[in-house]
């Protein structure tokens, strides 16, 4: 079997699409059985987004999902793309990925980003806890969480003297991979300055890639853990045996797309069969922003694809690229199943389509 082991390394990024008719348990089980078949496949790392309150999106808690990842299988590095550190107690994220590295030791992958992952009344109530919901202590909670899954822990020190020490678990000897996430300037920059792994969310929003791997290349600082810059890329994916078949399975993708950058209230995900039906209900604005969204994505046959990533790789210097698999389903195909998505992942590693 062919791996994703050459000189351009594949790793996925997982939002646990949901589709009409689907339940979450579904859901689950369809992106399990994904990223059992990725680690099979030779795919290098796995990783959960966190996203609240959306009716197409089952990935709310990556530590649960990577936990479950984790007993289904034995070889890819697991994460979180990324755990939204305003929502969260540090002390909670660093004992949650502390507890996961201890389950799977030398597997785990901590991305943080400071951005809420829902509408503003989903972020008010996941920030009803004081002082950690503060966005403008993002970087001191990022310095608390490396100290506290240090084998070392980290110390409290009181004002009226002494200290008291603390740590995610009570003796760790190997501790996860700390990752900033992030779509602006902000995390960039924040990532050279503090010499951590950075990713910038392309498959998101596109704009601003360049002067942000700029920014983090040239700004970056060593640290105890790394010596220069590391970062990969994310992008779009989907990979079908012919093009119309591609151009099928992405198109839920992209009305599901155009609703959210048009404001319009979102469903679950629609199937092929669905979207194709309702493609005369969509104005001359959603046609544009579907072509913006399209322009950006990696869409084709396996041949056309891989070709587009190593491009898109070597334009920018990684040898990693994360794939967001966008490949919807048709109504006949299994609800704990995701056969466009696994497609796609045996596509890119396979020698021929």
């Amino acid at each position: 079997m062919s791996t994703a082991t050459s000189a351009l390394s594949l790793s996925v990024l997982d939002l646990v699409p949901v589709r009409t008719g689907q339940t979450s348990a579904q859901a689950v089980a369809a992106s399990l059985a994904v990223v059992a078949r990725a680690d099979e496949l030779g795919y290098r790392r796995y990783w959960f987004a966190e996203h609240h309150n959306m009716p197409s999106v089952a990935s709310t808690t990556p530590p649960v999902l990577v936990a479950a990842a984790a007993a289904r299988t034995s070889r890819i590095r697991l994460g979180s793309g990324g755990v939204m550190l305003p929502n969260h107690s540090p002390l909670i994220v660093a004992e949650q990925f502390a507890a996961l590295e201890a389950l799977a030791p030398g597997r785990i992958d901590l991305g943080l980003g400071r951005a809420p992952g829902s509408d503003p009344v989903i972020t008010q109530l996941l920030r009803q806890s004081g002082t950690t919901s503060d966005v403008e202590r993002f970087p001191d909670h990022v310095r608390d969480i490396l100290s506290l899954v240090s084998a070392d822990g980290a110390s409290v020190r009181f004002t009226s003297g002494g200290t008291y020490d603390v740590r995610a678990t009570p003796a760790a000897t190997t501790v996860p991979e700390v990752w900033l996430l992030g779509s602006s300037d902000y995390s960039a920059q924040l990532a050279a300055s503090m010499g951590l792994p950075y990713v910038f969310a392309n498959h998101f929003s596109g704009q601003g890639l360049e002067r942000a791997l700029d920014l983090y290349r040239t700004g970056f600082r060593p640290s105890e853990t790394l010596a220069e810059p590391r970062t990969f890329l994310t992008a779009n994916v989907l990979a079908a045996p012919t093009e119309e078949e591609a151009d099928a399975r992405a198109l839920p993708y992209l009305r599901m797309t155009a609703r959210l950058r048009a404001n319009k209230p979102l469903l679950a995900l629609e199937t092929i069969e669905q979207s194709i039906a309702g493609a005369a209900d969509f104005d001359a604005l959603a046609e544009s922003l579907m072509a913006s969204a399209r322009a950006g994505w990696f869409v084709g046959t396996a041949e056309s694809v891989r070709a587009g990533l190593n491009a898109f790789a070597a334009q920018h210097g990684v040898d990693e690229i994360m794939i967001s698999p966008i490949a919807g389903s048709y109504e006949n195909e299994p609800m704990d199943a995701s056969p466009g998505r696994v497609q796609t992942l045996e596509l890119l590693v396979s020698g021929s389509a």
